[in-house]
């Protein structure tokens, strides 16, 4: 079986711990680390293979490489040699900005590029760790700016407990934060484009205010108030459970202990990843191991897991 990993990315950011160099088994001195970007094809960020005769090859080339044997017909003839997802490992030691993300259109209109429609499967998280997630009340454009102005939008801000298995989609256009003391994996279209809306008064290394994102974000913020923002799943036993199904990407955890068939979406042509939440599988000849993540061509039809371990499978 053919298969890719790849070496992560690491960034140093102001709100970053020490969790992802231990989750992940790294051996680094960097400092800060708030994102290790396991799968990316983020122009300027792209992630290369880590072994095997295309090492060294960043996530475009192995595309233009393979092309639609990679990753599927209908992904190939949609995004080119543009991958379209991007996997990251999130520590928050500090609350990250509450902030926001355009959808497609708003994206290609002001940045030419894709939206941010995002999930976050809680891999931990301290006691009494947070998630910040939608409105805990309806308010129209001229309240938001009104609450900005005042310093008062989380007042309106959703809050919800988070643990470990917790599972959160976030559309483009969701205002939210990741609170302090969560690590998370996140699974989002490849696109880089963040509003902030608020940032607790934070000064960055220089000792000045990060900038806001005030008029942009209002474009962008759906006000709407949603019944369910946690994604509601079966925690126990084994086998697989689907947790976030959206036009940009599909999610589902397997719990396994011993072997089971890895299928991939033929109906949907498309690659799979596999990211290794805990424990250690092989699949085919290749080892998987917490904190790791494994992309599986799409011409790859009978993948076999083996061992003890919670993954999430990803396809597009």
């Amino acid at each position: 079986m053919i298969a890719f990993k790849f070496k992560p990315l690491l960034k140093s950011v102001l709100w970053g711990g020490d969790r992802i160099k231990r989750y992940c088994g790294l051996h680094t001195d960097q400092t800060s680390i708030g994102e290790s970007w396991m799968i990316s094809g983020v122009p300027g960020h792209e992630t290369v293979v880590s072994d095997g005769e295309d090492a060294g090859k960043s996530l475009s080339e192995l595309i233009s490489k393979y092309g639609a044997e990679l990753v599927g017909e209908r992904v190939f003839n949609k995004y080119g040699t543009m991958f379209p997802l991007l996997i990251k490992v999130i520590d928050a030691k500090e609350d990250l900005s509450v902030q926001v993300h355009p959808d497609d259109d708003l994206a290609q209109r002001l940045h030419n590029s894709l939206g941010k429609s995002e999930m976050w499967y809680i891999v931990d998280a301290d006691p009494e760790s947070k998630i910040y997630a939608g409105f805990s009340k309806k308010i129209d454009k001229n309240e938001y700016f009104r609450l900005i102005d005042e310093g008062r939008i989380m007042d309106v801000v959703a809050s919800h407990a988070s643990h470990s298995g917790d599972v959160f989609y976030t559309p483009a256009g969701r205002i939210h934060s990741i609170g302090a003391g969560n690590m998370l994996i996140e699974v989002q279209q490849t696109s880089d484009i963040t509003y902030r809306v608020y940032d607790f008064d934070r000064c960055d290394q220089d000792g000045k205010l990060r900038e806001l994102h005030t008029e942009l974000a209002a474009e962008a913020i759906d006000y709407n108030v949603y019944p369910d923002y946690k994604k509601e799943y079966n925690k126990s036993g084994f086998g697989m459970e689907r947790l976030v199904d959206c036009q940009y990407f599909n999610v589902a955890r397997l719990v396994l202990d011993g072997s089971e068939s890895l299928v991939l979406p033929t109906v949907t042509d498309s690659f799979m990843i596999v990211i290794c939440v805990e424990g250690s599988v092989t699949i085919g000849d290749r080892e998987l191991r917490q904190g790791e993540s494994m992309l599986i061509p799409a011409i790859e039809q009978d993948v076999k897991a083996e061992g003890s371990a919670v993954l999430l499978t990803v396809t597009a």
